[in-house]
Protein backbone atom coordinates (compact mmCIF):
# COMPACT_ATOMS: atom_id res chain seq x y z
CA UNK A 1 0.00 0.00 0.00
CA UNK A 2 1.42 3.73 -0.95
CA UNK A 3 1.73 5.67 2.01
CA UNK A 4 2.47 9.75 1.56
CA UNK A 5 4.75 9.35 4.42
CA UNK A 6 6.92 6.80 2.91
CA UNK A 7 7.29 9.24 -0.38
CA UNK A 8 7.90 12.05 1.80
CA UNK A 9 10.95 10.04 3.58
CA UNK A 10 12.45 9.20 0.62
CA UNK A 11 12.00 12.46 -1.29
CA UNK A 12 14.14 13.85 2.19
CA UNK A 13 16.75 11.32 2.20
CA UNK A 14 17.77 10.95 -1.48
CA UNK A 15 16.19 13.82 -3.68
CA UNK A 16 15.82 17.06 -1.82
CA UNK A 17 18.63 18.12 -2.71
CA UNK A 18 19.68 21.37 -4.77
CA UNK A 19 15.73 21.85 -5.40
CA UNK A 20 17.06 25.75 -6.02
CA UNK A 21 17.85 25.18 -9.69
CA UNK A 22 14.88 23.58 -9.81
CA UNK A 23 11.89 25.45 -8.10
CA UNK A 24 12.10 29.44 -8.64
CA UNK A 25 10.40 29.49 -5.03
CA UNK A 26 13.11 27.53 -3.43
CA UNK A 27 15.90 30.24 -4.80
CA UNK A 28 13.65 33.11 -3.93
CA UNK A 29 13.46 31.81 -0.35
CA UNK A 30 17.34 31.13 -0.79
CA UNK A 31 17.40 34.88 -1.92
CA UNK A 32 15.03 36.21 0.39
CA UNK A 33 16.78 40.23 0.97
CA UNK A 34 15.88 39.20 4.86
CA UNK A 35 18.34 36.06 3.82
CA UNK A 36 21.11 37.91 2.41
CA UNK A 37 21.47 40.90 4.65
CA UNK A 38 23.13 39.02 7.35
CA UNK A 39 24.78 37.14 4.93
CA UNK A 40 26.43 40.11 2.94
CA UNK A 41 27.55 41.84 6.47
CA UNK A 42 29.68 38.65 6.86
CA UNK A 43 30.51 37.37 3.38
CA UNK A 44 30.44 40.76 1.70
CA UNK A 45 28.41 42.06 -1.15
CA UNK A 46 30.28 38.76 -3.93
CA UNK A 47 28.65 35.48 -2.62
CA UNK A 48 27.54 32.60 -3.88
CA UNK A 49 25.08 29.77 -2.95
CA UNK A 50 26.89 26.62 -3.02
CA UNK A 51 24.63 23.92 -2.36
CA UNK A 52 21.25 23.67 -0.29
CA UNK A 53 19.11 19.88 0.38
CA UNK A 54 16.15 19.39 3.00
CA UNK A 55 17.22 17.52 5.65
CA UNK A 56 14.98 15.69 7.84
CA UNK A 57 15.61 13.69 10.93
CA UNK A 58 13.05 11.35 11.60
CA UNK A 59 12.28 10.24 14.64
CA UNK A 60 13.94 6.47 15.36
CA UNK A 61 12.20 6.11 18.75
CA UNK A 62 12.92 6.29 22.57
CA UNK A 63 12.93 2.62 23.43
CA UNK A 64 15.14 1.59 20.22
CA UNK A 65 18.91 1.32 20.74
CA UNK A 66 19.65 2.21 17.16
CA UNK A 67 21.81 5.38 16.74
CA UNK A 68 21.11 8.61 14.04
CA UNK A 69 23.72 10.93 14.48
CA UNK A 70 25.83 13.49 13.22
CA UNK A 71 29.14 13.26 14.63
CA UNK A 72 31.35 16.46 15.22
CA UNK A 73 32.61 18.05 12.30
CA UNK A 74 33.39 21.22 10.34
CA UNK A 75 31.13 22.41 7.10
CA UNK A 76 34.40 23.69 5.95
CA UNK A 77 36.40 20.27 6.14
CA UNK A 78 33.36 18.38 5.33
CA UNK A 79 32.95 20.29 1.78
CA UNK A 80 36.74 20.70 0.83
CA UNK A 81 36.62 24.37 1.01
CA UNK A 82 38.82 27.26 1.51
CA UNK A 83 38.08 30.56 3.14
CA UNK A 84 34.63 32.02 4.08
CA UNK A 85 31.43 29.98 4.29
CA UNK A 86 28.37 30.14 6.21
CA UNK A 87 25.86 27.46 7.09
CA UNK A 88 22.19 28.55 7.44
CA UNK A 89 19.27 26.22 9.17
CA UNK A 90 16.05 27.32 8.43
CA UNK A 91 13.48 25.71 10.32
CA UNK A 92 10.80 23.52 8.99
CA UNK A 93 10.06 22.44 12.47
CA UNK A 94 10.71 23.14 15.56
CA UNK A 95 14.16 22.15 16.46
CA UNK A 96 14.90 21.44 19.79
CA UNK A 97 16.86 19.20 22.31
CA UNK A 98 13.95 16.72 22.51
CA UNK A 99 14.01 16.04 19.09
CA UNK A 100 17.81 16.25 18.37
CA UNK A 101 18.27 20.01 17.14
CA UNK A 102 22.36 21.14 16.45
CA UNK A 103 24.47 21.97 18.73
CA UNK A 104 27.86 23.58 18.79
CA UNK A 105 30.97 24.53 20.65
CA UNK A 106 31.66 28.36 20.79
CA UNK A 107 35.06 29.69 19.37
CA UNK A 108 35.65 26.09 17.54
CA UNK A 109 35.66 28.71 14.52
CA UNK A 110 38.97 30.38 15.20
CA UNK A 111 41.33 27.17 15.58
CA UNK A 112 41.15 26.68 11.91
CA UNK A 113 40.48 23.16 10.00
CA UNK A 114 41.13 20.34 12.64
CA UNK A 115 41.58 16.60 12.05
CA UNK A 116 38.94 14.79 10.63
CA UNK A 117 39.37 10.97 11.07
CA UNK A 118 36.84 7.69 10.64
CA UNK A 119 33.88 7.62 13.00
CA UNK A 120 33.85 4.18 15.38
CA UNK A 121 30.33 4.40 16.77
CA UNK A 122 27.63 3.28 14.04
CA UNK A 123 24.81 5.37 13.27
CA UNK A 124 26.83 8.40 11.95
CA UNK A 125 24.41 10.24 9.26
CA UNK A 126 27.46 12.15 7.40
CA UNK A 127 27.91 10.62 3.96
CA UNK A 128 31.94 10.50 5.01
CA UNK A 129 31.19 9.08 8.34
CA UNK A 130 34.14 11.29 9.44
CA UNK A 131 34.09 13.19 12.52
CA UNK A 132 36.85 15.17 14.81
CA UNK A 133 39.54 13.73 16.37
CA UNK A 134 38.29 13.71 19.99
CA UNK A 135 40.84 15.50 21.61
CA UNK A 136 40.13 18.45 19.48
CA UNK A 137 37.37 19.71 20.95
CA UNK A 138 35.45 19.55 24.50
CA UNK A 139 32.21 18.66 24.31
CA UNK A 140 31.41 20.04 27.80
CA UNK A 141 31.40 23.34 26.51
CA UNK A 142 28.56 22.70 23.80
CA UNK A 143 25.64 24.66 23.29
CA UNK A 144 21.95 23.62 22.16
CA UNK A 145 20.77 25.81 19.28
CA UNK A 146 17.38 25.59 19.19
CA UNK A 147 14.61 27.31 16.73
CA UNK A 148 11.15 28.05 16.31
CA UNK A 149 9.98 26.82 12.33
CA UNK A 150 10.54 29.85 10.73
CA UNK A 151 12.97 30.82 12.42
CA UNK A 152 17.11 30.51 11.58
CA UNK A 153 20.61 29.92 12.14
CA UNK A 154 23.84 30.77 11.06
CA UNK A 155 27.39 29.18 11.51
CA UNK A 156 30.74 30.09 10.71
CA UNK A 157 32.39 26.91 8.45
CA UNK A 158 34.91 25.83 10.62
CA UNK A 159 32.69 26.06 13.53
CA UNK A 160 32.34 22.70 15.29
CA UNK A 161 28.89 20.77 15.23
CA UNK A 162 26.87 18.22 15.37
CA UNK A 163 23.62 16.77 16.38
CA UNK A 164 22.22 13.41 18.18
CA UNK A 165 19.45 11.01 17.66
CA UNK A 166 16.06 11.99 17.89
CA UNK A 167 14.79 10.07 20.49
CA UNK A 168 11.30 12.02 20.36
CA UNK A 169 7.62 11.19 18.60
CA UNK A 170 8.63 14.20 16.00
CA UNK A 171 10.45 15.07 13.20
CA UNK A 172 13.15 17.41 12.95
CA UNK A 173 13.03 19.35 9.43
CA UNK A 174 15.36 22.06 8.26
CA UNK A 175 16.43 23.48 4.54
CA UNK A 176 20.37 24.12 5.08
CA UNK A 177 21.82 26.45 2.50
CA UNK A 178 25.43 26.68 2.10
CA UNK A 179 27.04 30.11 1.08
CA UNK A 180 30.85 31.56 -0.15
CA UNK A 181 32.37 34.36 -0.85
CA UNK A 182 33.63 34.80 -4.32
CA UNK A 183 37.00 34.83 -2.89
CA UNK A 184 36.25 31.35 -1.67
CA UNK A 185 37.66 27.98 -3.66
CA UNK A 186 37.26 24.14 -3.27
CA UNK A 187 40.25 21.77 -1.96
CA UNK A 188 41.31 19.42 -4.57
CA UNK A 189 41.52 16.19 -2.39
CA UNK A 190 42.38 13.33 -4.59
CA UNK A 191 40.47 10.83 -1.70
CA UNK A 192 37.24 12.38 -1.82
CA UNK A 193 37.06 14.76 -5.22
CA UNK A 194 34.02 16.46 -4.69
CA UNK A 195 31.60 18.63 -7.47
CA UNK A 196 29.26 21.64 -6.74
CA UNK A 197 27.22 21.13 -10.18
CA UNK A 198 24.23 24.13 -8.57
CA UNK A 199 26.69 27.14 -7.84
CA UNK A 200 24.49 29.92 -7.99
CA UNK A 201 26.13 33.85 -7.82
CA UNK A 202 23.35 35.19 -5.71
CA UNK A 203 24.81 38.73 -5.34
CA UNK A 204 27.63 40.74 -6.65
CA UNK A 205 29.95 39.51 -9.23
CA UNK A 206 32.39 37.00 -9.30
CA UNK A 207 35.70 38.44 -10.34
CA UNK A 208 37.71 35.73 -8.59
CA UNK A 209 38.82 32.20 -10.63
CA UNK A 210 37.86 29.53 -7.96
CA UNK A 211 36.46 26.97 -10.00
CA UNK A 212 32.97 27.54 -9.23
CA UNK A 213 30.46 27.71 -12.35
CA UNK A 214 27.68 29.86 -12.25
CA UNK A 215 24.72 27.06 -12.57
CA UNK A 216 21.67 30.16 -12.49
CA UNK A 217 18.68 28.89 -14.16
CA UNK A 218 17.47 31.38 -16.74
CA UNK A 219 14.85 32.18 -14.86
CA UNK A 220 16.44 33.93 -11.87
CA UNK A 221 16.10 37.19 -12.47
CA UNK A 222 16.08 38.90 -9.59
CA UNK A 223 19.62 39.12 -8.81
CA UNK A 224 21.13 41.43 -6.38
Amino acid sequence: MFHVHDLWEEKATYSMHNLHVKEEWVLRLATHPNLLAPLKAILGPNMILLDSRFICKYPVGAEEEKEAFVAWHQDARYWGLEGDVVSVWMAVDDADDDNACMQVIPGTHKNGILKHVTESKEGNLLSTNQTISQELYDTSKAVSCPVKAGQMSLHHGLLVHGSGTNRSNRRRCGYVIRYVSTTARPIEDPDRPRSFPATVLVCGKNTNQNSFEDNSPEWFTWRE
